[in-house]
This record gives C-alpha cells, sequence and structure tokens, in this order.
C-alpha cells in the first residue's frame, strides 16, 4: 500500500475515513467543505487507498507564520476504525515528514485532541519524535 494524493474529484474517497475523526461532519458536507473552500486555501488530501477505498487520510497544507516559519500543518489524520492498527497511520507520518523536506518547511505541526479517546494517536505522534510544545486555547462564539 502506498500514499497516493488524492485531486479535487476523488475527495469522496476519503470521506468515510474524515468523518472517523470529523463524526459531526456527512461525506457530502466533508466534499463540499474541502472541495468548495479548503482547497482554494492550500488544503491537500493524500491517502492509502486498498482494494478502491481510502483506509487512512491525511488533510494538510503548507504554510508560513510568524511564530513557525515556513510548515506544514496537518489537520486531520484518521484511519477508518477497521483499519487501525496496521500501520496506517505510520505510513501517513512518514510521508508528511518526507513532503514537508521536499517543500523546503523547517517544522511540522498538528493539534490533537486530549480526550482517552486520542491515546493511540498521541503515541503515533510521539513515536514519530513529534513533541507536545504548546497549549491550544479556543472559545466557542
Amino acid at each position: 500500500m502506498t500514499v497516493v494524493e488524492l485531486e479535487p474529484g476523488r475527495t469522496a474517497l476519503a470521506a468515510p475515513a474524515l468523518c472517523a475523526l470529523r463524526p459531526h461532519l456527512t461525506p457530502d458536507q466533508v466534499v463540499a467543505l474541502v472541495d468548495n473552500t479548503l482547497r482554494q486555501d492550500g488544503y491537500r488530501l493524500v491517502g492509502i487507498v486498498r482494494d478502491g477505498d481510502v483506509a487512512a487520510v491525511a488533510g494538510f497544507r503548507e504554510a508560513h507564520c510568524l511564530a513557525w516559519g515556513h510548515h506544514l500543518y496537518v489537520d486531520d489524520l484518521s484511519t477508518l476504525p477497521a483499519e487501525r492498527g496496521q500501520g496506517h497511520g505510520d505510513r501517513l507520518v512518514e510521508w508528511l515528514l518526507d513532503e514537508a523536506r521536499r517543500l523546503g518547511c523547517t517544522q511540522l505541526h498538528l493539534d490533537s485532541g486530549v480526550g482517552p479517546d486520542r491515546a493511540a494517536a498521541h503515541r503515533l505522534y510521539l513515536r514519530h519524535h513529534l513533541r507536545i510544545s504548546a497549549h491550544h486555547f479556543q472559545m466557542e462564539l
């Protein structure tokens, strides 16, 4: 299994895996949001395709900011529940690190929730030497 970029028109393949991470969205909402808004801001999707279906997906963007300089930001990283524990997350993180280097980024960033359901994701990130470097604050408006 290899990591492939999912161009516009193939977003629907990634929707089930993205909905596993973002259950407040329907597959149709994911496709509309990704293709009509996020891609215009540089959002890209890559996935691990198995038997024509996307087993795991990563959504990310290349960006610049004062705090982090030129970086790759991972918005979404998700594996279908039935596909977890098979190394898909490791493959995606390795691909994302390689892509960040290829683009000349000096850092890779992602935010992750802190509930007990995120423990496996945190083990993945720590295994790849990502470190917890900040607190993320938010407020509903």
